[in-house]
């Protein structure tokens, strides 16, 4: 009696141009099974047959041996009459009317391209666009699914005889890779108003201090050479960028070494797939206006083929930051790049290929071993972060105002957006808008449930009040923030949720950002707070941290910060006392503003967080004093004490940071005795000071308490949109 058995095979996942339909050809021809595989509009489907142990194994390897790129979900089969027929082909992708599926990330080049792109005897060789099944573009190139060709932003690029071949052949490492290209038949790179060779002349213009509009993956970026003060100073003023700092792009990990220090946690972030902007201590030895004032510089290796040959021959580090005006998004459309970037470039290298969906570089940092992901976008999006379980109906989150992200949950994960931006102006409004539409599309979720922040002026807010046919739930601005970092835990709760940011929505009506909430996704109780007290002048006082000083410290006599502002201090003292354009806000952002402008560390921001960045810089890592305080109000005072004695700025600042971080540990003691609730979560963009993350977890964990902290998604405002989608969910089940 034969033991020959037929399946069906449904594999769902990241498994759409990734080389999944090349990998299963393969492996059904290795078990000599035979059948057909295929992409549809909900992942992958395979018919396969042979004897069942072969047949097992071919389940065991989908998962276990699966492309680098792609991410197996769920594999799930059925069984069939056998049909006794031979061979194993790739089948078409029919027509469907659901988009169930999922689209992988954008990914480096990989080792294989790389050697091709450098072999002389290679067609392929210096060609900028060279990519196969395991890397290159996706998500920037998809327009819909299924995965091929015709639904990417490839389709006008018909393939030349060499690629088709290779696009058929099962052996070949591009089989069935949509994006795939040569000279002959795929994108062409252009450096306007000059006809020898782009790469070249790009060389040379930055040689010369030019600043280069430069087309990548997901928009075009404004490259200098970052060692030429004189140039990064130009493209600081030509994009009013005052102090924010740059990003640079280096050849190779030998170059990121000698600009930065490189730890192993550093090198294998520098060195993944998503190929992120990676924050690290700098030695100082790029163009001061670089990263002014700042102690760490955001540096990142080359992940297309164009990035490898500019970087080969240039031979160091260049400037590569976000082709934008202030604070409008990555410009991605070629019309636009001209008319919105015409008085910041002074030449643009771009190609005829297009994007389809903007995306800036991801921004990441090590934490104690682990990724902390400061902004997830290029190389993470749109790959899922799983969740716990099924959720029952469709959700859209519509995030935060500042960083703002956008959430989509359908089944078991969640797909969170690129970086859309801070929603203050026109652009980045349609950016964001654009986003949700083709991400519905892309992934074929209709939400019913819609979930926003509880500030009725955020334009997100503003957006889904706008909305019809759907179930509005309003999610208070820390909770998201505590439930973001359960959800990113994969814990449930109920945890102490220690939430410090700038500034959130209060339901009191005050304005919120240093709290200590009794939490889990149903709901949340606000058992403390950093002491609240008056932003003078409202919006202002964030711009301008000497209010928020003012605000603390009434009798200011003989400080520095009292001297520089004395025409104007008694009156915003005043201001303050009478409640006249002075929210309260218990914010622990503002509390950093204040002690950075006493310090002298800044008195004016240019962008949002600048105070309390420059003031982890200044502090001494060594210093083991902390000033004890059981309100935060009393930390303030022991800085003035401080300063008036004449104890040095970086040992005051050490002594903050530590006496903060026992506050926390502190009030979360407290807070145990209260609820019997030992597990603490951080989260809020204030715990982007690693400092004071570090301290934290350090003092919490000699107490006992498990903590948890971000690492799939980010601690900031970039992570509310998860937190409100899982409390949505959970609400809507709710009886």
């Amino acid at each position: 009696m034969s033991d020959r058995v037929r399946l069906a095979v449904r594999i769902t996942g990241v498994v759409q141009g990734v080389g999944f339909r090349p990998f299963v050809h393969a492996l059904a021809a290795r078990l000599d099974l035979s059948g057909h595989v295929g992409n549809d509009s909900t992942g992958v489907f395979a018919e396969i047959e042979g004897e069942r142990a072969a047949v097992s194994e071919f389940l065991a390897a989908v998962r276990e041996q699966a492309p680098p790129l792609a991410t197996v979900g769920q594999v799930s089969s059925r069984e069939l009459e056998t049909q006794g027929t031979a061979g194993f082909r790739i089948m078409a992708s029919p027509d469907g009317a659901g988009a169930n599926t999922l689209v992988a990330a954008d990914s480096a080049t990989c080792a294989d391209c790389l050697r091709e792109l450098h072999d002389p005897a290679d067609r392929r060789y210096r060609y900028p666009f060279v990519n196969c099944t395991n890397c290159g573009p996706r998500f920037t190139i998809v327009r819909s699914v299924p995965y091929d060709r015709p639904t990417t932003t490839m389709a006008p690029f018909a393939m030349c005889a060499d690629c088709a071949r290779e696009y058929h052949d099962p052996a070949d490492r591009r089989f069935h890779a949509q994006p795939v290209c040569c000279p002959a038949c795929g994108p062409r790179l252009r450096l306007d108003g000059h006809p020898g060779d782009p790469i070249s002349s790009t060389v040379e213009l930055l040689r010369q201090g030019a600043v280069v509009a430069i087309k990548g993956l997901g928009g075009y970026h404004l490259a200098v050479d970052a060692s030429d003060e004189a140039a990064t100073g130009r493209l600081r003023s030509r994009k009013h960028r005052e102090d924010k700092p740059f990003a640079v792009m280096v050849p190779d990990l030998a170059t990121a070494r000698r600009l930065c220090e490189v730890d192993d946690a550093a090198e294998r972030l520098l060195t993944e797939r998503a190929r992120p902007i990676v924050l690290l201590p700098s030695r100082r030895l790029v163009a001061p206006s670089v990263a002014p004032g700042n102690k760490r510089l955001g540096v990142m290796l080359p992940y297309t083929p164009l990035h490898h040959l500019l970087l080969e021959e240039f031979g160091g580090p260049v400037v590569l930051t976000s082709a934008n005006v202030s604070d409008e998004p990555i410009v991605h459309r070629d019309d636009d790049a001209r008319r919105r970037l015409s008085g910041i470039a002074d030449a643009f290298l771009w190609h005829d290929r297009e994007i389809h969906i903007r995306t800036d570089d991801s921004v990441v940092r090590a934490f104690r071993g682990r990724t902390q992901l400061q902004r997830r976008s290029r190389g993470y999006v749109p790959e899922p972060v799983a969740l716990g379980g099924k959720f029952a109906r469709h959700v859209l989150a519509c995030g935060a105002e500042l960083k703002n992200t956008f959430c989509l949950v359908k089944d078991d994960h969640a797909v969170l957006s690129h970086h859309i931006g801070d929603l203050e102006n026109f652009e980045t409004l349609r950016s964001f808008t654009e986003g949700i539409e083709h991400f519905s599309r892309l992934f074929d979720i209709k939400p019913d449930v819609v979930a926003h922040d509880l500030h009725p002026e955020y334009l997100s807010t503003k957006y889904a009040l706008d909305l019809t046919g759907v179930e509005l739930v309003g999610v208070q601005h820390h909770h998201a923030h505590i439930a973001s970092c359960l959800a990113d835990n994969g814990e449930d709760g109920p945890v102490l949720g220690v939430a410090f940011d700038g500034t959130g929505y209060g339901p009191d009506g005050t304005i919120w950002g240093g709290e200590f909430l009794l939490a889990d996704f149903a709901g949340f109780e606000r058992l403390a707070q950093l002491t609240p007290v008056p932003m003078p002048g409202g919006a202002a006082a964030i711009r301008h941290p000497w209010r928020m000083a003012a605000a603390y410290v009434e009798d200011a006599d003989g400080l520095a910060v009292f001297r520089r502002h004395e025409p104007d201090w008694a009156s915003v003292v005043a201001m303050a006392r009478r409640g006249v354009n002075s929210p309260l806000t218990s914010s622990a952002g503002r509390l950093f503003d204040a002690v950075s402008a006493l310090l002298g560390v800044r008195d004016v921001v240019n962008y949002e967080g600048q105070a309390a960045i420059e003031l982890e810089q200044l502090a001494d890592p060594v210093e083991p004093g902390a000033y004890r305080a059981e309100e935060s109000v009393d930390l303030v005072a022991q800085v003035v004490e401080d300063l008036r004695a004449g104890v040095p700025a970086p040992v005051i600042a050490a002594r903050f940071h530590n006496g903060m971080a026992e506050l926390i540990r502190r009030t979360c003691e407290r807070l145990r005795d209260l609820t019997g609730v030992g597990t603490v979560a951080l989260s809020g963009g204030v715990f982007q000071n690693v400092l004071l993350l570090d301290r934290a977890v350090e003092a919490l964990a000699g107490k006992g308490f498990r903590v948890l902290t971000h690492s799939r998604v980010p601690t900031n405002d970039g992570g509310v949109s998860l937190g409100q989608a899982v409390i949505a969910n959970r609400r809507c089940r709710l009886p």
